[in-house]
């Protein structure tokens, strides 16, 4: 078993796709128009062949109550790996990404965490990385 596919809720699919390509730097694998939606997935340019992120609308009842729980208590939705979360962190910063915990670390594991401009927390995290 392996995972092929998670999503990640976001409040519209058109504005998602923009930050997750041209400012994150993932590339779209599917972009499926499925009536007032798509089926929209990105992948990571040096893992194309990797798990697909589904940017999936938020419009079940039942998302919004979660997500705002976990934003208000500043947990992460979702977790991205990087090779150097100090250099992700100025690389995004740079281009006006907000940042609500700057490089943190954590011995083992380093830990930045932004907003994604689409209703989410993300986290990067890299591999013994002092912050």
């Amino acid at each position: 078993m392996k995972i092929t596919i998670t999503s990640i809720f976001v409040d519209d699919q058109d504005s998602a796709l923009a930050f997750y390509t041209d400012v994150l730097g993932f590339e779209v694998r599917h972009n499926v128009p499925m009536g007032e939606h798509a089926w929209i997935t990105v992948v990571s340019p040096s893992f194309p062949d990797g798990p697909e992120l589904l940017l999936e609308p938020s419009s079940n009842p039942a998302v919004a109550p979660y997500r705002n729980a976990l934003k208000q208590d500043g947990i992460p939705l979702a977790q991205f790996g990087v090779d150097d979360v100090n250099v992700e962190y100025e690389r995004l910063g740079a281009k006006g990404v907000t940042f609500t915990q700057p490089p943190t670390d954590l011995g083992e594991y380093a830990i930045a965490i932004f907003d994604d401009t689409c209703g989410n927390l993300i986290m990067i995290q890299s591999d013994s990385n002092a912050a």
